[in-house]
Formats: C-alpha cells, structure tokens, sequence
C-alpha cells in the first residue's frame, strides 16, 4: 500500500481515559493513518480538534517517543514549564522517559489539526502531570490506576 484516502479513514473520537477523564479530551477525534496503512513500529495520526478542544490529559510517556507538527489553525502547547502557540509548520518533540507533561489545547474559534506520530514500544506507561494517575498499556489493554498503582475508585478520580 501507498497512498492513503484519508476520505476513507474512519474518524476515531473515542478515548481509553476512564470517567471523569474521558470528558476532558470532548471534542477531539484522529484519524489512524498508521493503522490504515498497516504499519506496526509507529503510530502515525492526524488529530482533530473542534474549537475548545483538548488533545489529552497532560501526560509524559516512559518508553515511547512522540512527535508533533501542527497542519492548520492554531493550538497552545501546555507543558510543565510554560505555554507555546503552535501554527502551521511547528512541532514539538516529547522524548521517552522526560518527565514533562504536555498537551495541546485549542483556543482558537475554528478547527485545528495536527500530525502525531510516535513509537509503538511493547509496553508502555505514561504518566498523567495534573492527575493522581498513570497508565499501563500492554497486551492490546490500558490499565488505568493511580501514580503508586493502587485501583482507582469506582467513580474513576
């Protein structure tokens, strides 16, 4: 396979974060372009935001490397030690195992889009900079629990 039809790419908007989290990221969907074309060494997204909308929860990841370049409009870049406005042609890189939370929020009236891409290691955890929380993820499952690893309670806090 070559060319992917991103006409063809089914719109994701769901989300592994348990309740209350999952409504943090309201408004966000991705398209799976490394999915879609078969690739197993590298996740590869385009990620949506409506106006308002959050990429993730502040989070940081141990074993895995991520990448970002904003396509269009506008988003804030969040990370532990400030803010930066990203536009078309910026990008940002989270290396494996830094301990510096980041997200992408869009302030902006319109829609923006950005590319992310990042390793696939056979185990992961990440951990989540605003919240008692960490998660990890192996064997096609994310467990969520607290930073100790400790269950979460049933309301998911």
């Amino acid at each position: 396979m070559a060319k992917l039809d991103l006409t063809a790419i089914p719109r994701r908007t769901s989300t592994i974060y348990p309740a209350p989290h999952d409504a943090e990221v309201t408004g966000r969907s991705s398209l799976r372009l490394g999915d879609a074309g078969g690739l197993t060494q590298f996740g590869v997204n385009i990620v949506i935001l409506e106006a308002g909308a959050k990429s993730s929860l502040r989070h940081w990841h141990m074993n895995e490397d991520e990448f970002v370049m904003m396509m269009a409009g506008t988003c804030t870049l969040v990370m532990d030690d400030g803010e930066t406005e990203m536009r078309p042609g910026d990008c940002a890189a989270f290396p494996a195992g830094v301990a510096n939370g980041h997200r992408l929020i869009n302030r902006s009236s319109g829609e923006a889009r950005f590319l992310v891409v990042g390793s696939k290691a056979p185990h992961e955890t990440a951990y989540y900079s605003d919240h008692d929380l960490k998660v990890e993820i192996g064997d096609g499952r994310a467990v969520f629990t607290r930073r100790n690893g400790t269950p979460l309670p049933e309301s998911g806090n």
